[in-house]
C-alpha cells in the first residue's frame, strides 16, 4: 500500500503543477509574424489573440483578401510557436515523462 500512496501523492503533485502552469500560459506572449514581419500577431501561451500589428505599407483597401491571408498565416504561426512552448514546459514539468504520440498537455 506504501507505493500506492506515495503514487497519489504524485498525482496530487502533478495536478498542482499542471494549475501552476495553466496560469503561466496566460502570462506567456508569443509573436508570430507573415509578410516578412509586416504582420505580427501576439498570442499567449493559451493560444488567446492578444495584439495585431500591421505595417501601413500593407494595409490596401482593394485587397483586403491577401491582408486577410497575412493575418491567419501570422497567427498559425504564433499558434506554432506557443505549442511548442507548451510542450516544452510540460516537458520540463513531467521530468523528462515521455507521453504517448498525439497526446499533448495540458489536455
Amino acid at each position: 500500500m506504501k507505493n500506492l500512496g506515495q503514487m497519489m501523492k504524485q498525482a496530487q503533485q502533478m495536478q498542482t503543477k499542471m494549475a501552476e502552469m495553466q496560469n503561466r500560459l496566460g502570462e506567456v506572449e508569443v509573436t508570430g509574424q507573415s509578410g516578412a514581419g509586416m504582420v505580427q500577431v501576439t498570442i499567449n501561451g493559451k493560444s488567446e489573440m492578444k495584439k495585431v500589428k500591421l505595417d501601413k505599407s500593407i494595409v490596401d483597401p482593394n485587397d483586403t483578401e491577401m491582408l486577410e491571408d497575412l493575418i491567419v498565416a501570422a497567427f498559425n504561426d504564433a499558434k506554432t510557436k506557443a505549442e511548442q512552448l507548451v510542450a516544452e514546459e510540460t516537458q520540463k514539468m513531467m521530468g523528462g515523462l515521455k507521453l504517448p504520440p498525439g497526446m499533448k498537455l495540458p489536455f
